[in-house]
């Protein structure tokens, strides 16, 4: 191998992983995170393998994108889903329009008569690409109307005709722009999780809920634009939704599954009671699984192992310490770490994973 081949096998990548957790200390670390690339999941596999106690997840924003790339753009998935090809053409449409404006001088001067916002320079590598584009195109969609039909339309065009009437003929058909509308409604709940994941600040044990939410939230513009009454079958939004769970399924790890665990709100009635059907953490028979191989895999001894379970019991069914109507009532509306301060300090085990 070339020294440029090298350094992307997973072989080096688990040496530079190793590398920083030798050097911060084994001990201190429980997560490696990477995107989806099969070098990198592989990578992170084998520091799961070498450290008993750190989880490799792949990249929450990287999934996302992957899963908005499935449904902007049918090649990218195995079969035919000619259900999507609309949200494709709708992006070429838009990205022809984009690069024709900006690429001309005095159309991009033109442009700017009559809106001060940009057209976005956005790299297909960035996270949501296309969502961010037909977000920009329906915000700033007077100020091209405007300069289309404007008398200098007609005489800046004259460099290429054909792609300056493609272009009018788009901007002014009010059918293309309900489909860029409906295809953010139903896109937008993914980016939202995106901007929502990409910070700085921990989100671990919002994910597993954010993602049952998220497509939720998809869902209710396809019905509402179809007409389709709850129960009703859905053919786009089956095809999405497939997309999301596959997704999700590849991605979600024991550690989201603990997390998500540990969230005193969600225990609490009333985010049980916020929708229909919902259950608890400790009543999901895959987020229990996935849990109990975290305690396992933490707790290799097999006193602390039966401490942490009954430490769990205790909080999951308010029970003991956990009983008190002031930890029950705070449940709702504290913070995780907030919570766990306040009456997490019973427990001799459990409070160190929240």
């Amino acid at each position: 191998l070339t020294p440029r081949e090298w350094i992307k096998t997973k072989e080096y990548i688990f040496e530079k992983l190793k590398e920083v957790i030798e050097e911060v200390g084994v001990e201190c670390v429980v997560q490696v995170v990477t995107d989806n690339a099969a070098n990198r999941k592989a990578a992170g596999l084998m520091i799961e393998a070498k450290y008993k106690n750190i989880f490799w997840t792949p990249c929450i924003e990287h999934t996302l994108n992957l899963a908005l790339k499935n449904i902007c753009d049918p090649n990218n998935n195995e079969g035919d889903n000619f259900h999507l090809w609309f949200i494709e053409e709708v992006t070429e449409e838009a990205s022809f329009i984009k690069n024709f404006v900006m690429t001309h001088i005095m159309r991009w001067s033109m442009f700017h008569e009559f809106n001060k916002l940009k057209f976005l320079q956005i790299a297909d590598t960035r996270f949501a690409s296309v969502v961010i584009m037909l977000k920009r195109l329906l915000l700033i969609k007077v100020a091209l109307v405007q300069m289309v039909v404007h008398p200098n339309w007609a005489a800046y065009r004259e460099d290429d005709t054909a792609k300056a009437q493609r272009v009018k003929e788009h901007v002014l058909n009010d059918i293309w722009w309900d489909i860029i509308e409906y295809v953010v409604s139903f896109t937008e709940p993914i980016y939202a999780m995106i901007r929502l994941a990409d910070t700085d600040k921990p989100c671990l044990h919002l994910i597993y809920e954010m993602w049952d939410s998220m497509i939720e939230k998809v869902k209710m513009p396809i019905y509402r634009f179809e007409g389709k009454e709850e129960g009703e079958e859905c053919i786009l939004y089956d095809i999405i939704k497939e997309i999301l769970v596959s997704r999700w399924t590849k991605s979600n790890t024991p550690l989201h599954c603990l997390a998500h665990s540990l969230n005193p709100r969600y225990y609490s009635p009333a985010w049980i009671n916020e929708v229909p059907g919902r259950i608890s953490p400790n009543a999901d028979h895959e987020v229990t699984e996935m849990r109990n191989k975290c305690f396992q895999k933490f707790y290799p001894d097999q006193e602390d192992f039966k401490t942490i379970k009954k430490e769990f019991a205790d909080f999951a069914l308010f029970m003991n310490a956990f009983e008190n109507p002031d930890s029950i009532e705070d449940r709702a509306d504290f913070e995780p770490q907030q919570w766990w301060g306040t009456h997490g300090v019973s427990t001799r085990l459990l409070i160190f994973l929240h």
